[in-house]
């Protein structure tokens, strides 16, 4: 079926103690947003998003459109730039991505495609949306959601999506990192890469001490950023930031050891590509960061975001589709969101040899968009 995608911005006023995104006036947020509109009218639509936006253009997302359904992808203010990124605030212009299609494009019924990242944004939202907690970041920064009056989705579809940025950055993070002063002395015996680090198959017990040691190091990580920030605000520098490095995030057992929540993923490799590469370089998880980003999205005990959290306080149907041969989600991720959400009705699906993106794999993307549009016309 022929779509015809239409580029929009979604504007609103928003007054905060001091600007954490380069360009655009102060005191205005503009998210950018693509409505993919199937010639058959419909009077529902999924809206996808995710923290740095940037998928409008991924396979399944132009995929379902060809299927028939109506689909909105929602660019938050830090559109490719996770930096100072404030998960309190990428809700808020889901937010109003969604009031904008229920009032304006007249949709009556809105589900989050929660893609990826976008699961955990798309929990985050609901939760807020149906049990209202949230009125300061982690930070202690007001920011109020519980008056917003979110609108709560008719269902969430949890699309290849990881636990949460808080919860996979730590199962990624290098535990032979024991010094942030000093990220390239590392520990051998926790070190993955080293030459005489621990080679696969790793047991039941390293793993498991390899997690409490990466949980350890989350922690250490907030609490230097938390002395910072109470540092600041002695002085009075109330809205003053630290921008700071983290080295060491792409080292998890999973890469190197198949048989460490297997599925049908290729040894050596994850999403980004080499993980020995990817775990110091450009591209992996915070590696450029603030003090309240890292609070807001990175903090394993701190952020609001924890997708386990938000699951388990949310309710109605959701689909999830897990892939088998995902690189960067694996198993155990989707089983433990389908744990968390035992209020939801849930509809479970896998997609035999899919990767994380279906690129190259046009076909399994049709499947999945399938499954999409099946789950879609099945709530009525």
């Amino acid at each position: 079926m022929k779509y015809e995608r239409i580029p929009y911005l979604v504007l609103f006023s928003e007054q905060n103690a001091f600007k954490d995104t380069y360009g655009g006036e102060i005191g205005k947020v503009a998210v950018e947003c693509h409505l993919l509109k199937p010639e058959e009218p419909s009077d529902a639509v999924v809206i996808f998003s995710h923290p740095i936006g940037g998928g409008a253009y991924l396979p399944l997302v132009g995929t379902i459109a060809k299927m028939g359904v109506h689909a909105i992808y929602c660019n938050p203010r830090y559109r490719g730039n996770d930096t100072a990124l404030i998960m309190e605030r990428a809700v808020m212009d889901l937010a109003a991505c969604v009031r904008d299609a229920r009032e304006r494009l007249g949709y009556k019924k809105v589900y989050l495609g929660g893609w990826s990242g976008g699961g955990s944004l798309s929990l985050f939202y609901q939760a807020e949306a149906q049990d209202p907690r949230v009125t300061h970041t982690p930070a202690g920064d007001p920011y109020d959601l519980t008056a917003a009056k979110l609108i709560p989705a008719d269902g969430v579809l949890l699309l290849a999506a990881h636990l949460s940025r808080n919860l996979t950055l730590t199962e990624w993070m290098d535990p032979s990192i024991e010094d942030e002063s000093r990220p390239f002395e590392r520990n051998p015996a926790w070190n993955l890469y080293a030459p005489d680090g621990p080679k696969p198959p790793y047991s039941a017990e390293f793993v498991a001490e390899f997690r409490q040691r990466q949980i350890a190091r989350n922690r250490r990580i907030t609490k230097w950023v938390k002395e910072q920030l109470a540092e600041l605000k002695a002085q009075g520098l109330e809205n003053h930031e630290r921008c700071f490095t983290v080295q060491g995030t792409m080292a998890d057992p999973r890469w190197l050891d198949p048989a460490v929540d297997p599925n049908d993923r290729e040894p050596g490799h994850c999403m980004l590509g080499d993980p020995f590469v990817v775990n110091d370089g450009p591209v992996g998880l915070a590696r450029f960061t603030t003090l309240r980003s890292w609070l807001s999205q990175w903090s394993y005990d701190d952020s609001n975001a924890d997708g386990l959290k938000c699951a388990a306080r949310i309710s109605g149907p959701m689909l999830v589709i897990e892939n088998s041969a995902d690189d960067a989600c694996t198993p155990s991720h989707a089983a433990r969101l389908m744990a968390a959400a035992s209020r939801c009705e849930i509809e479970h699906r896998v997609i035999q040899g899919a990767n994380h993106y279906y690129f190259g794999q046009p076909e399994l993307a049709q499947q999945a968009a399938e499954t999409v549009r099946d789950w879609v016309k099945k709530q009525g």
